[in-house]
């Protein structure tokens, strides 16, 4: 783990960049709420035990995903001070491996380069979302993360609806609203393949997700590959801006945050400031709320 870089200011701490996984089933998303299992209050909990503090970190996440929603390249950031880094990072994946639960897992643990912020820094998240068309259902081992359709499911006519969706939109109509929060979004790609298993992978990769955008998108879309709608249904419901209570969100377990992607260090100020901006289309981007989909 390199020592270059990592400190937010002059205070003598430490930022640490945490790559984690987590499979959510059984969590009420990322963020804390009281009385229910979270994977940020297991994180913060397991890396106050393992530094051996009384007091506990808060983490910075990526994207905040929803209750049920999975995650393989899952970012956080948290200041630790130097003094712990100094005591305890050199072992801090293995120690986290050993306190954490199963169902979450940090993969890379490092010193994070100046200015690095996992959420403001972010300059695209991938999603896939896994969908069945098996006459007779998931596979009993993949249950936990693929949703079954039952319907045929035509992918030709899907990808044609998805092309009509890219592109820097306001996408209200895919997004349950929040107060103070943008719904304009750059959708970069949004495609679907069947794999070798038959399972329909739907890839979708933006600059930040509003909250609800990728469940009901994919909920749009699979209404087209069934035959309900034609292909320039979803195009149009996001051309008139409203909720139209044909979309469908579609359940959570189907959903995994892939990836998340930074730019290169000496770009990381500079996107921080851009992304604090309330964006307008055409406009500079705004902040990541809700980025579950």
């Amino acid at each position: 783990m390199s020592e270059e870089g990592g400190v937010p200011g002059g205070d003598g701490s430490v930022r640490v960049r945490l790559d984690l996984a987590y499979d959510g089933s059984a969590f009420s998303g990322w963020a804390r709420q009281r009385g229910r299992r979270t994977v940020q209050e297991e994180l913060e909990e397991a890396l106050r035990i393992v530094t051996r503090q009384e007091t506990g970190y808060e983490l910075t996440v990526a994207g905040r995903t929803d209750a049920g929603v999975h995650a393989r390249g899952q970012v956080a950031h948290v200041d630790l001070p130097r003094d712990v880094w100094d005591a305890h990072g050199e072992h801090l994946a293995r120690r986290l491996a050993g306190r954490l639960p199963q169902d979450v897992r940090v993969w890379g643990v490092s010193v994070a380069p100046p200015d690095f912020d996992a959420r403001f820094s972010a300059i695209w998240r991938r999603y896939a979302y896994r969908v069945s068309d098996h006459p007779g259902g998931v596979d009993p081992l993949l249950r936990g993360h693929v949703l079954w359709h039952n319907w045929p499911l035509d992918l030709a006519a899907m990808n044609e609806a998805s092309r009509g969706l890219l592109g820097e939109h306001d996408f209200a109509a895919y997004c349950k609203r929040r107060d103070g929060a943008t719904t304009i979004r750059a959708l970069r790609e949004l495609r679907w393949e069947r794999r070798p298993d038959g399972v329909l992978e739907c890839t979708v990769r933006a600059d930040a997700f509003c909250h609800n955008m990728v469940r009901s998108l994919v909920g749009a879309l699979l209404f087209v590959g069934d035959g309900h709608r034609p292909p320039d249904w979803p195009a149009k419901v996001l051309a008139a801006g409203v909720r139209d209570s044909a979309v469908q969100v579609v359940r959570p377990h189907g959903l995994t945050l892939e990836e998340v992607g930074y730019p290169p260090d000496d770009q990381l100020a500079a996107r921080n400031r851009e992304a604090r901006n309330l964006r307008t289309l055409g406009g500079a981007p705004g902040p990541e709320l809700g980025a579950s989909g």
